[in-house]
């Protein structure tokens, strides 16, 4: 009926379902043909030849485009035929798969000359070891190159061609009992008076039932982490990772890993989303591949939950339980610490001071992250606070960050005339540094109270928190002290202690020395 849009949209359903089917390819080709879609024409013909080498009539089709193709009617025919076709041709190629084969004929009457030149005609020749066709075996570079053009876009799972129409560049072959079965559905030979046909060609029960035969995990690897993919995103460029993996190229610099393209946009608006078709076909065709990727990655992450074994450790300044600490990450190592953090949902990490011989202290202080800011370059603002005191066992390295075997520190109770001792202290110390704190000129307080907030009240129980009451790691952190001094009042597990010391500061700070 002519109508060739309709029937290459009925072409392309039967060959989506029936893959293998040369009739099917067939039709495809003559309404590409019809629509005057040469290249994708010839690319159908000649998978049905490499599909049925003895259809006579696909190969005639195609040798005929060919000829369109390849050898534009010319009033002079140079007698270099190769370098006429090598300054004229457009598809260069495929140039050298067609070279090796071509000679020049005197005129012919023939169907097949059309399309020439009347006064000369081109023709695809035999050599003397080959039969009258180009196309004599399956296992020639024609037949190889027909399938990976054929394939070349198709998606993954479609890749149905048996292991002996297949080029090197194709990763799937088929098992022994699903070749037999094609095998055993596909004539060898069409007789020569049938040749005209159309063959009736099945793909088999065992495509159809199990495809995932077909589909293999190497195709479905990340390229960074060399493993299957968890969470894939793509990139605008086009490139597919674990977004773990490409977070943490991007923590280094805003370029593609494999094209090198600037992702700075894709970086700054943090849009990662899963490529959905990829993990489908992973969760279809891959299940038990999947399942061990993801048991791997519970590991790990359970393996970094952990808040007493490699507990992450930023090394920075000093920080105490209960004040706040924001924090701004740039470098690659923090940045990929930071994300751990959050991904396990602990959202903590320690803090200590540096230390010239062991890396850093052996007290510091749990921080929680409370929010985070991210900016175009991808460094971060982090809002931390205090949350416990430790002190580090063994020290230890990640990926680039410290961690660290840790005990958490809780203060030591006491009862009876003790505790009340300790209430009195208490008491006489706040009240000390209250006094302290309003004796301060109006600048100063107004920089203290915009950086730490304004001081904490004084609580009934001194002894109800592990980590002593509020308002004294406030004072602790905004009285003029060295690190060392507040290190080692951060170190203490007994509140007695730690509030005679800052008593001992208090009167420092607040007597007056003559000049």
């Amino acid at each position: 009926m002519k109508n060739y849009k309709q029937a290459l949209h009925d072409a392309d359903a039967v060959c989506q379902s029936e893959p293998l089917w040369s009739k099917g390819h067939y039709v495809k080709a003559q309404a590409l043909s019809g629509l005057g879609r040469t290249e994708e024409a010839l690319k159908e013909f000649l998978y049905c030849v490499a599909l049925n080498p003895d259809w006579s009539l696909t190969k005639k089709e195609a040798q005929k485009i060919m000829c369109e193709m390849f050898f534009p009617a010319l009033e002079n025919v140079h007698d270099d035929l190769t370098s006429s076709v090598r300054s004229h041709t457009p598809y260069p190629r495929w140039k050298s798969k067609f070279l090796s084969s071509i000679t020049i004929q005197p005129p012919v009457e023939d169907d097949s000359s059309a399309g020439c030149s009347k006064d000369s005609v081109f023709r695809l020749t035999k050599t003397p070891s080959q039969e009258s066709d180009v196309f004599q075996s399956t296992d020639s570079s024609v037949s190889h190159h027909v399938v990976n053009l054929h394939f070349e876009d198709a998606p993954k799972t479609l890749k149905t061609v048996p292991s002996r129409f297949a080029s090197p560049r194709l990763k799937r072959e088929f098992t022994s009992d699903l070749e037999d079965v094609q095998n055993s559905d596909i004539p060898n030979k069409i007789p020569k008076e049938a040749g005209d046909s159309f063959p009736v060609i099945s793909a088999g029960p065992k495509f159809e039932e199990n495809p995932q035969f077909l589909v293999d995990a190497s195709d479905f690897e990340c390229s960074l982490c060399m493993r299957l993919f968890y969470e894939p995103v793509t990139t605008p460029c086009g490139h597919t990772f674990c977004q773990k993996c490409l977070e943490r190229c991007l923590d280094h610099t805003p370029d593609c890993p494999l094209c090198k393209e600037n992702l700075s946009e894709f970086l700054a608006n943090r849009s990662y989303k899963k490529t959905i078709l990829t993990e489908a076909l992973i969760v279809r065709y891959l299940p038990e591949e999947l399942s061990e990727r993801k048991k791997l990655y519970d590991d790990e992450i359970k393996e970094l939950s952990d808040l007493t074994k490699d507990v992450p450790i930023f090394v920075c300044t000093m920080a105490f339980p209960t004040i706040p600490c924001p924090l701004h990450i740039f470098e690659p190592r923090y940045r990929l610490m930071m994300r751990r953090c959050m991904e396990t949902g602990t959202k903590r990490f320690g803090m200590c001071l540096a230390d010239e011989l062991k890396g850093f202290a052996d007290y510091g202080c749990m921080l929680e992250i409370r929010d985070v800011k991210f900016f175009p370059d991808g460094s971060s603002i982090v809002d931390t606070v205090g949350v416990s005191r430790f002190r580090v066992l063994s020290h230890g390295l990640r990926d680039g960050y410290n961690t660290a075997n840790i005990e958490y520190l809780e203060d030591k109770k006491v009862e009876g005339p003790d505790d009340e001792e300790l209430v009195h202290l208490h008491d006489s110390v706040y009240d000390q540094a209250v006094s302290w704190f309003t004796s301060l000129k109006d600048n100063m307080k107004a920089q203290i109270l915009n950086h730490f907030g304004p001081m904490p009240g004084k609580e009934s129980e001194p002894q109800s928190n592990p980590s002593g009451p509020a308002w004294y790691w406030w004072l602790l952190a905004v009285l003029p002290l060295e690190n060392r001094a507040q290190l080692a009042i951060l170190g203490m597990t007994s509140l007695k202690d730690r509030l005679v010391a800052i008593r001992r500061v208090l009167i420092f700070v607040t007597r007056k020395r003559p000049r």
